[in-house]
């Protein structure tokens, strides 16, 4: 039997907490005030003028989910508008299927084709259209020409996108974490997010940026040996990866929730140096459990293992979890999702087919899936989940499904420990 433990002080102890916050904030706000005008006051004349902080002590934080699968209210949804192909360095390259490498060399830099992002951007408009109509709220990043190329001390590179947004942002509690990213191309992703973030902060969310990589060549094996998948086999099974060990990196996409335990893989773009500074940061109120998987090639871990309610999770039958028992121990459901209906001659740039699993929950009883993936449909009507279905055929090229392109910023709940 699954066990739930409620935390000590429940919601009213959190409001308690905020208003004590709220009183001391103020408090310190208003000292902190005074001692910058009478000691910097002449400085502080010629301060650029910005939209001011307010105070928000009755108004409910706008940020605030901590798990998968509690009442969806707010959710941000990626773009394909202006997508780049990521050009071919070795962590891209590490992170691909040989068969699309001809593919990067020669487009690298440049737009993926136009007619298949159109059609990227017209499936993501109508999937918004109908989270609006479940009831949720829908934000968006910014425009952003991914084209330009940029410099930094240690190397240059174009971009590639803001389309997954759960690559980036990861929402625990009241708090937003910017993740670092892995890849060149990525750097400077977090741009178009900002104006959400800030407002968010404005309004009373918890921002943190983890620490920025350098991306200098030290933090790849830049002899990384993979020509084959016998090879990723081989390397995942000797667990090494094309990241090192040389400064802290993580795509939140690496990491999923089960309130008061967080899981997460080490992966092509999640080292353990991220990993640790994510359980100290997020320590003692949440737990990080690290678990690993059969995976030749393992980068973001919700195609591969998707909590999706209170003690259930859909655990990919080919790259099955090393510590899977723990979970059945602890009284958990361990579903197998059917095999994918994705056709093979359909563009996967940089994914596999087990996008399929890869859904976003509404709530408990409500999942959106794909419109072509009959199977799955059928095996969430068994489980007593309703199914929301649209397709995103030509988004899923671009490198994800629903739980990619999402990340979820508000979800009605509370914290609670679902796994004794």
């Amino acid at each position: 039997m699954l066990r739930v433990r409620c935390l000590r002080g429940g919601s009213r102890g959190a409001e308690a907490a905020h208003l004590i916050g709220d009183m001391a904030g103020r408090a310190l706000s208003g000292w902190a005030s005074r001692a910058f005008r009478n000691s910097s006051s002449s400085a502080a004349a010629h301060l650029p003028m910005d939209e001011p902080v307010h105070e928000h002590a009755h108004e409910e934080c706008p940020v605030s989910a901590y798990n998968e699968w509690d009442p969806l209210e707010e959710v941000i949804v990626g773009r394909a508008e202006n997508a780049c192909v990521p050009p071919f360095t070795v962590e891209v390259k590490a992170n691909t299927y040989e068969k699309y490498w001809p593919f990067y060399q020669q487009h690298g830099g440049n737009t993926f084709p136009k007619d298949h992002v159109k059609k990227a951007v017209a499936e993501i408009e109508e999937m918004c259209n109908i989270l609006r109509h479940e009831g949720v709220t829908v934000r968006r990043p910014e425009p952003v020409d991914w084209s330009v190329e940029y410099k930094t001390p240690d190397f240059s590179s174009t971009g590639m996108y803001a389309a997954m947004p759960r690559d980036i942002l990861m929402v625990v509690g009241n708090e937003i974490i910017e993740a670092p990213m892995a890849w060149r191309a990525r750097f400077f992703e977090y741009r178009a997010y900002r104006p959400l973030i800030k407002e968010y902060f404005r309004r009373g969310a918890k921002w943190t940026t983890a620490p920025k990589p350098t991306m200098s060549d030290e933090l790849y094996d830049q002899d990384y040996p993979i020509r084959t998948v016998e090879d990723r086999h081989k390397l995942a099974a000797q667990g090494k990866f094309v990241t090192t060990e040389f400064e802290p990196c993580f795509d939140a996409a690496d990491f999923i929730r089960a309130g008061t335990d967080i899981f997460v893989q080490r992966s092509q773009v999640t080292n353990f140096m991220g990993i640790e500074w994510m359980r100290r940061h997020l320590a003692p109120t949440y737990k990080i459990h690290i678990i690993s998987f059969k995976d030749p090639n393992p980068m973001h871990i919700d195609a591969t293992f998707n909590i999706i309610g209170p003690g259930l999770v859909l655990s990919n039958p080919d790259r099955p979890c090393r510590q899977i028992d723990m979970f059945k121990k602890a009284g958990w459901t361990v579903a197998t999702p059917p095999t994918p209906l994705i056709p093979d001659n359909h563009p996967l740039w940089m994914s596999s087919k087990w996008l399929s699993m890869n859904v976003l929950m509404l709530d408990e009883k409500r999942v959106m899936v794909d419109a072509n993936e009959m199977t799955i449909q059928k095996m969430f009507e068994n489980l007593g989940i309703k199914t929301i279905k649209v397709s995103i055929r030509h988004a899923n090229s671009l490198g994800g499904g629903f739980h990619c392109w999402t990340t979820d910023v508000r979800r009605r709940g509370s914290l609670q420990s679902y796994f004794l």
